[in-house]
């Protein structure tokens, strides 16, 4: 993506003195965003090394992410709400929330759910080396490990930030990386209608949902999104479960298919 925002900095820079204070912000939000859009940045270079947004597979599938980096507040009944229904969800878990509630870990990796990488410390990666990008890779697995006994496979990059280099790094640590293609925005106060709306109207067979645990009103949002994904026929499953195995390929808006 630095190429890309590289081409966008002198626009801005222009811009800046034509626009108000209020325009600008807008106009700077709304250009960031295409820029992290898997499909602005396949359609901006021949090939890129891209995480995975959703999945192309028969049948009508979808899975639930839950990322972990700070609060504690909700993560039982979260396991409670995701039991009552029989639903297994994968949980992107940040190196440091681990230290700080090995307890809740364990309940999580007992109730069968995914327990994954979010990172050791939530750093902005593109900012970081190689062996930067490893040691928070491993220690946060590391960490994961010794709690629960299995060890991470899939990886989330700290606030879905990554390039070509993050994501090069993070496969060749055996890891997948993962990103997601319904966003319920619940970090952001968002009301239980509201949340439940953005993620009915916007799931597809194949996709990922991102939710956080400590959102304000994802535990009372969370049961009717599950009612209405079962009573439209979705199986729900951890995202190890939806993802392709063999090979495959991931194409320029990030979804995952079979390849040929």
């Amino acid at each position: 993506m630095k190429f890309i925002t590289g081409r966008i900095a002198p626009f801005l820079r222009r811009r800046r003195a034509a626009l108000g204070a209020a325009a600008f912000v807008l106009a700077v939000a709304l250009i960031l965003s295409l820029v992290n859009s898997p499909a602005v940045v396949g359609a901006s270079a021949a090939e890129r090394s891209l995480p995975i947004y959703s999945v192309q597979r028969d049948g009508k599938y979808v899975a639930l992410s839950f990322d972990a980096a700070w609060g504690n507040e909700d993560t039982a009944e979260l396991i409670d709400i995701l039991g009552r229904y029989g639903v297994k969800a994968t949980f992107f878990l940040v190196g440091q929330w681990v230290d700080k509630y090995p307890e809740s870990v364990k309940e999580l990796a007992a109730a069968g759910m995914e327990v994954m990488n979010h990172s050791d410390t939530h750093a902005h990666f593109a900012k970081l080396g190689p062996d930067g990008i490893a040691a928070e890779v491993n220690a946060c697995s590391d960490k994961i490990e010794a709690l629960t006994g299995v060890r991470p496979t899939l990886f989330r990059c700290p606030y879905g930030e990554y390039d070509d280099h993050v994501i090069d790094t993070v496969n060749a640590l055996g890891v997948t990386a993962v990103q997601w293609d319904v966003d319920s925005l619940d970090w952001k106060g968002l009301s239980a209608g509201e949340i439940t709306r953005r993620v009915t109207e916007g799931v597809r067979p194949g996709s990922i949902v991102l939710f956080h645990n400590a959102a304000e009103h994802t535990p009372e949002a969370l049961p009717g999104i599950i009612e209405a994904l079962l009573a439209d026929g979705y199986n729900i499953v951890p995202v190890g479960e939806l993802l392709l195995t063999g090979d495959y390929e991931i194409d320029h808006t990030g979804r995952q298919y079979q390849a040929a």
